[in-house]
């Protein structure tokens, strides 16, 4: 039996997410107060959209103390490398050079992206040898 993938968020969880990554755990008014300002989500719909991910399991909730503390349960690169994953079968037939080709047409890399992508492309080169 495989086991079982956390379910892909949507742009709202990432959203929250985020701010559980930066901030680390945190209560609804916190993650809220990040939010509100800058996309004017309500203190509700925060608070709802916690509780679904704490079901869908992408949030682990702490009950011990009055106000339920929230944490994710995978790191950042782990929903990355997922949400790519997804990307890539979906949208690229499992091809990472059209998905890099792509990527790197789309948007212009600075200097010390490309260095960056080099860096890796010879790490996986030695790698192969």
């Amino acid at each position: 039996m495989k086991p079982r993938r956390t379910p892909k968020p949507t742009d709202a969880e990432l959203s929250i997410l985020r701010v559980l990554w930066e901030r680390g755990p945190s209560t609804v008014r916190q993650v809220w107060e990040r939010l509100h300002p800058v996309q004017g989500t309500g203190y509700t719909t925060v608070l709802k959209l916690m509780q679904i991910m704490a079901e869908k399991g992408l949030v682990r909730r702490d009950e011990a103390s009055r106000s339920h503390v929230y944490e994710a349960t995978a790191s950042e690169e782990q929903v990355q490398r997922q949400v790519i994953g997804h990307l890539l079968d979906r949208l690229f037939s499992g091809s990472a050079q059209r998905l890099v080709l792509q990527a790197l047409s789309t948007k212009k890399a600075s200097r010390a992206e490309l260095a960056e992508i080099r860096k890796l492309l010879d790490k996986m080169e030695g790698e192969s040898k």
